[in-house]
């Protein structure tokens, strides 16, 4: 991304009065509330700036806090069954307005597409301004006969004519709208009063990603889809990876014996993925606050770099890339706690683990799938792996 393009505002309407599934944006999937996944999904994408959630309900606007949201609450008059996400756009952009902040890109995301990814919320705005559309919308191609009823109450096809229905390869393309991703050029869209306006591009997700909350069994089918999805990329570019250790390799706990000695849990899996980004040559770190030699003792174990016993991380982890030369937007911090959070501001791409402190979180770019000491090192190393496999 060129630095004179504009970063786009992103939203995410969630109400409190859900009716087909009572507290929607509260469930969980994969172990994050829907509201959660849809703020990480934002703050994670390259072309957003800032990421406000519109409510009406304090446990929701709690939850979107602490993942990195800001908050705008949305009158009564806009909290209703009928009320349409036009209307929560458009009061918003009129706040914004008479604080004199209006963005030049608008980006809306839905909280009912638990598998959407940094990737496609980038891909939906990039489509826009590549084809000089005035608005955007994810899609995922379909290849299904539809059918419905006519006037007269006679079976029908909509898209094809049953009496001579073509092959698959000789229709045309047809793509149905995934409700996960819209961009639209602000100003456009103020005088449409329509998320789709002038020129509209498509942006096709794969139908692997198309899954919209509308029902309870969908929350099971999300879980098993992002179980068996592969990691999601991180950026080709990462030129080192910094870790804390306590909460991040271990689980956060410590066992203590009669004697005062100490014993932590860490994951056997970290090892082989550490010795991967070895091999592709990434500097890496473990910058720790913890004094007894565990820590060291468990960075000797797999072959890493320690600084043990740090106070204050920051300006060690700016020495430490400043004597190697490399540009700190390029370092991934992985962290869980508020001791981290000033590194996490620092770097380009502050991670933290499932399981990490509210602050730490809202302080973070993305939030790993797994709990610390259950995966979370591993996870990430499989991350940037992929990311350099999608590069080649």
């Amino acid at each position: 991304m060129e630095a004179s393009e504009p970063l786009a505002l992103a939203v995410i309407p969630a109400r409190g009065g859900s009716k087909g599934i009572p507290g929607k944006n509260l469930r969980e999937v994969g172990g994050q509330p829907l509201v959660a996944r849809a703020v990480a999904a934002a703050r994670a994408a390259r072309r957003v700036g800032r990421v406000v959630v519109s409510t009406d309900d304090a446990a929701i606007a709690a939850v979107a806090r602490a993942a990195g949201a800001e908050i705008a609450w949305r009158p009564e008059s806009l909290a209703r069954d009928e009320t349409s996400t036009e209307a929560v756009l458009l009061d918003l952009l009129d706040g914004l307005e008479r604080a004199g902040q209006v963005p030049e890109l608008l980006l809306l995301l839905q909280c009912t597409s638990p598998l959407t990814t940094a990737a496609e919320v980038d891909g939906t705005l990039d489509e826009m301004l590549s084809t000089g559309a005035d608005s955007a919308l994810t899609v995922s191609p379909i290849h299904a006969f539809l059918w419905c009823h006519d006037a007269e109450g006679r079976a029908v096809g909509v898209n094809h004519d049953w009496r001579q229905r073509p092959r698959r390869q000789d229709r045309r393309a047809e793509f149905v709208e995934t409700g996960a991703v819209y961009a639209m050029r602000t100003a456009g869209f103020r005088a449409a009063r329509h998320r789709f306006f002038g020129k509209v591009a498509l942006h096709v997700a794969p139908r692997s990603r198309w899954l919209e909350v509308d029902e309870p069994g969908d929350l099971q089918v999300a879980a098993a889809l992002l179980d068996a999805a592969p990691p999601q990329p991180l950026p080709a570019d990462v030129a080192a990876v910094v870790f804390d250790f306590d909460g991040v390799f271990t689980d956060n706990r410590v066992l203590v014996g009669a004697d005062g000695s100490e014993m932590v849990t860490c994951s056997r899996a970290d090892g082989l993925g550490l010795s991967r980004l070895r091999s592709l040559g990434l500097p890496l770190l473990v910058l720790s606050g913890e004094k007894h030699p565990v820590a060291a003792a468990r960075c000797a174990k797999l072959g890493l770099e320690c600084r043990a016993g740090v106070d204050e991380k920051l300006p060690v982890l700016q020495a430490w890339a400043a004597e190697r030369g490399i540009d700190l937007a390029r370092v991934v911090y992985v962290g869980n706690d508020t001791n981290d959070v000033t590194c996490l501001r620092a770097v380009g791409w502050g991670i933290v683990v499932a399981d990490a402190h509210p602050a730490a979180a809202a302080a973070a770019r993305i939030r790993l799938e797994h709990r610390g000491g259950h995966g979370a090192v591993r996870e990430l190393c499989d991350r940037i792996e992929a990311g350099r496999e999608t590069r080649e």
